[in-house]
């Protein structure tokens, strides 16, 4: 689904990028690596908390970067509908 969501151009991905997006109010949910650093988690997570964007750490870097095919620590999907799926499959 990440790769769709890519290849459909609804998805941002690294930290500054993902960051802009959700200053703009334009990231519907944020995902980031389990095992990203700890000044990394805590800037993206402040930031979707204070704009009320929903995010998840659950998938690793290697998680990610396989669905997406590029390394990445922060993603963030800017389509709803996409969002929606995306979040229900995380969760299990």
């Amino acid at each position: 689904m990440l790769g769709l969501a890519m290849r459909a151009g609804k998805l941002v991905t690294g930290e500054e990028l993902t960051l802009k997006e959700i200053r703009r109010n334009k990231a519907r949910l944020v995902l980031i690596a389990a095992d990203a650093g700890k000044n990394t988690h805590k800037n993206i997570s402040d930031k979707c908390t204070y704009y009320k964007i929903p995010y998840n750490d659950r998938l690793t870097a290697l998680e990610i970067g396989g669905a997406i095919g590029k390394p990445r620590m922060v993603i963030g999907i800017l389509d709803g509908g996409f969002a929606k799926k995306i979040g229900e499959l995380i969760q299990g």
